[in-house]
C-alpha cells in the first residue's frame, strides 16, 4: 500500500476548501446531517478509494461503505458512501471527486493495457515510469498498483539505470562492459538496467551482460530482431520496450516476443466520470 501522510491528505483538501464553502455558509445549512455518495458512471478499474476515504474522515465524516482499490466497478456502481454534517459534506465534495476521477482514469487505462498484453502473454507486465504529472507521484503510484501494474522507478536513487546521458560523461562512452562492471562494483546488490537507443547500441549492450536492457523507441521490426538475438548474446537479460508505448501502439508490439513494457501513458489518460450525490438524512 502506498502511504500518504496526514499532511499530504490535508494538502489535497486545502487546495480547494481552506476558506470553507461560502454557499453552504450563506444558506445556513451546514449544521444539517446528510450523506454523500460517489458513483462511477462508465465502469472500469478503480483507485484512489483509500485516499478519498482518508480525505472524508479528515473532515469528520463517517464512511458507511466503500469498494476496494483495484476493484472492477460496473457502470453506475457506487464507490463510496459517507455521512456527516452538510458543511463537511460540501467541503469534501469536489476535492474528493477530483482525486477519484484522476486516479480511476489512470488505473482503468493501465488495466486496459494489461488486459491487451495478457491476452497474448499471460505473464506480461507493464511498469510505469516516474514521469508522472508534477505533484501526483503518490496518487499515480497507488493507481498503478491498483491496476496490477509495476512501479518502474519510485526515484532515481532506487535503481541503477544507465542512460546515454550518463555515458556521455565517461572516457569511452561506447565501453558498455566497463560501465556495467563499474556499476556492479559500486552497487553490488542492485540489478543493472541499461537503455539502448539504436539496434547497434542494443547489441553492444547485450554483449556486456546487463540484467535488463530497455529498448527506447524501437519499431516493432527492430524490437523483434533484438528479441531473437538476445538469448544467444545475454541469456539471462530481460528485455523491455519503452518510449511511445500506449494503449494504441501496444498492439503493434505483441508479436515481438518481449513481455515487459515501460510507459508513462496512463498518467495522461482521460479522467473517469464520477457522479456525486449529496442528500439530507431525512430524504434517504
Amino acid at each position: 500500500m502506498i502511504f500518504l501522510s496526514q499532511a499530504q491528505i490535508d494538502a489535497l483538501l486545502l487546495e480547494d476548501i481552506q476558506g470553507g464553502d461560502l454557499t453552504t455558509r450563506a444558506l445556513n445549512i451546514g449544521h444539517q446531517h446528510g450523506y454523500i455518495e460517489f458513483f462511477l458512471r462508465q465502469g472500469g478499474c478503480v483507485s484512489g478509494i483509500s485516499v478519498a476515504c482518508k480525505m472524508l474522515t479528515t473532515l469528520g465524516l463517517t464512511i458507511d461503505d466503500a469498494v476496494s482499490d483495484g476493484s472492477q466497478a460496473n457502470a453506475g456502481q457506487r464507490l463510496i458512501r459517507a455521512q456527516g454534517n452538510a458543511a463537511a459534506l460540501h467541503q469534501g465534495w469536489k476535492a474528493v471527486q477530483n482525486v477519484l476521477e484522476w486516479s480511476c482514469g489512470v488505473s482503468d487505462y493501465l488495466a486496459q493495457m494489461l488486459a491487451l498484453l495478457r491476452e497474448r502473454y499471460p505473464d506480461g507486465n507493464i511498469a510505469c515510469t516516474r514521469k508522472a504529472i508534477p505533484g501526483t507521484r503518490l496518487l499515480a503510484s497507488q493507481a498503478i498498483l491498483a491496476a496490477g501494474g509495476l512501479i518502474h522507478r519510485a526515484g532515481c536513487a532506487e535503481t541503477i539505470l544507465l542512460f546515454a546521458n550518463h555515458r556521455h560523461f565517461l572516457h569511452d562512452n561506447q565501453d558498455w562492459s566497463g560501465a556495467i562492471n563499474q556499476l556492479r562494483r559500486h552497487a553490488p546488490e542492485k540489478k543493472i538496467v541499461v537503455e539502448a537507443d539504436t539496434p547497434k547500441e542494443a547489441i553492444a549492450a547485450l554483449r556486456a551482460q546487463p540484467d535488463v536492457l530497455q529498448l527506447d523507441k524501437f519499431n516493432p521490426q527492430q524490437a523483434t530482431e533484438i528479441a531473437q538475438i538476445a538469448p544467444s548474446l545475454a541469456p539471462h537479460c530481460t528485455l523491455a520496450l519503452t518510449g511511445g508505448i500506449n494503449l494504441t501502439t501496444l498492439k503493434n508490439y505483441l508479436d515481438c516476443g518481449i513481455r515487459l513494457f515501460i510507459t508513462s501513458a496512463p498518467y495522461y489518460a482521460t479522467p473517469a466520470d464520477i457522479k456525486v450525490s449529496l442528500q439530507p438524512a431525512a430524504s434517504i
